[in-house]
């Protein structure tokens, strides 16, 4: 899920969970709790997964809560908390071949490309008429049935759909420290430890099969829907036919969309139980209907794929998804650290991964003060708020939650929060000024880095990975710490012409 299509399940997420804690931004309504059946199909069993070899644990040790560090994470860690080692796979009775369509244990797809950028201040030439005749043609030769291309010709243009994809982003305005506070509520860590333990068995069988530990499952489980009382009640494709059509990312939504008809025409769902997102999302971790179509996998064995209403194929689809992106099993994702007060800041970069080593040589210690281990596996220096702010060692498996959302405020705070479900206590604030750029000011520095030439993408307040790059090198040219972070001091230096 990029950054844009998160904002609707997040806020909504947000809304049902401000009981807890204090409500976010972003005015999204909120989706009350159901359960959605689709439509009941024969029973097709799966083919037997392919054999794994027990990881007997997938994620860092339990680390102690508050100000004790996190335990020092290795190629083979013990344990999550909550969850016990699997000790074997459940055994499969003899299976029927699955239909090709359809995404088996043993058997994935090929990785689709991504997605180009979107388009933006784009506007649409095209007449909505003659581009339902344009996908018509496309649709037909992807092999979906005239019943379903009929769906979407009789399918009205929502330009409301169009005018709130173009107008997202308000959480993501918000400082890291702010977001996060937001959505990794105490109430979220307590409600994924009760998921962990209730789904125990499924869990196991999961991080067995995939190697993907429960608290990661689960992390994105709590933030993309509160266990599914943040779905989405809307129909998504009038969402889907609005935004392939509109020419913002066509490429994409024309894909989703042909993804969403494919789905019908297997069975899966109808166009009244295909309910989700306005920005076209289904199920308790909000799929995209091609990452649906290609990794939602029937976990529980009943002959039918259910991401609304069943905890075992949510599970197993997620972990699926997740060992398909490349997640790497017995290895950690992120651990907080404490930085020292000189660093080669600049190679604080996510695309800069050194060993483990090389950090402990420049002194970066956890939070209770005992090293990093002097081993050689890869991590980056993460900083979301630049070196006063809190700090993190990300490991190559980080790189999936950036995948999974390219917003890094949202990655982090995911990421961590999977950390907390395993016993990991609060995140710290940092160890001194975190004072950046409210939005405007944002603009602004964008602005004056594009009239020098910088792509900083979109110029919208948001401080991206392009805004991040463009800062890290202009702090390279006026002697700043180069921590990537943007501050009042570089955005007055530019003012000055610095």
């Amino acid at each position: 899920m990029d950054l844009m299509k998160f904002c609707a399940a997040t806020a909504a997420a947000i809304v049902f969970s401000s009981a807890a804690t204090s409500v976010a931004t972003a005015q999204i309504e909120s989706s009350p709790a159901f359960k959605i059946e689709p439509p009941k199909k024969k029973p097709v069993r799966k083919a037997q997964p392919q054999p794994v070899p027990p990881p007997g644990a997938v994620a860092p040790t339990t680390v102690a809560p508050s100000d004790a560090a996190p335990a020092a994470a290795a190629p083979a860690p013990t344990a999550p908390a909550e969850v016990a080692p699997a000790q074997a796979a459940p055994a499969q009775a003899p299976v029927a071949q699955t239909p090709p369509a359809v995404s088996a244990h043993g058997t994935h797809p090929q990785k689709r490309p991504p997605y180009p950028p979107p388009k933006e201040n784009c506007r649409n030439t095209e007449s909505f008429e003659a581009w339902k005749a344009r996908f018509r043609k496309e649709a037909a030769a992807r092999g979906v049935s005239r019943q379903s291309i009929a769906i979407v010709d009789a399918t009205p243009l929502s330009t409301q759909i169009i005018g709130r994809d173009r107008k997202q982003g308000a959480i993501f305005v918000l400082s890291f420290l702010d977001f996060q506070n937001k959505l990794a509520t105490p109430n979220r860590v307590q409600s994924s430890k009760r998921k962990v333990v209730e789904h125990r068995a499924t869990f196991e069988r999961a991080a067995q099969e995939f190697g993907v530990p429960a608290s990661v499952v689960t992390g994105f489980w709590a933030l993309e829907s509160d266990f599914g009382a943040g779905m989405g009640k809307l129909p998504i494709l009038p969402s889907l036919v609005a935004l392939a059509y509109d020419c913002r990312r066509s490429e994409m939504f024309t894909e989703e969309l042909i993804a969403a008809l494919q789905i019908m025409d297997r069975g899966d769902m109808s166009p009244s139980t295909m309910i989700g997102s306005w920005a076209g999302e289904i199920g308790q971790t909000q799929f995209l209907p091609s990452r649906y179509l290609d990794y939602a996998i029937d976990y529980d064995g009943d002959g039918r794929i259910n991401l609304f209403s069943n905890d075992d194929d949510v599970i197993g689809s997620t972990a699926n998804y997740m060992k398909n992106l490349g997640w790497r099993s017995n290895e950690p994702w992120i651990e907080e650290v404490r930085v020292t007060k000189e660093l080669p800041w600049d190679k604080a970069d996510l695309a800069i991964k050194l060993p483990r080593s090389q950090w402990a040589q420049w002194g970066i210690q956890y939070p209770d003060g005992s090293p990093v281990p002097a081993d050689n596996l890869t991590a980056s220096l993460l900083l979301p708020m630049g070196r006063n702010g809190p700090a993190f060692l990300a490991y190559p498996n980080f790189d999936i939650y950036t995948e999974w959302n390219n917003s890094l405020s949202y990655a982090t705070t995911a990421a961590y929060l999977a950390t907390r479900i395993d016993g990991a206590g609060p995140m710290s604030r940092g160890r001194g000024d975190t004072n950046g750029l409210d939005a405007a000011q944002t603009k602004e520095l964008q602005q004056i880095l594009a009239n020098r030439g910088y792509d900083v993408g979109k110029i919208d307040g948001l401080a991206g990975a392009k805004t991040r790059a463009a800062v890290k090198d202009m702090q390279i040219k006026l002697s700043l710490p180069a921590d990537s972070f943007a501050t009042p001091e570089l955005l007055g230096a530019l003012r000055r012409g610095g």
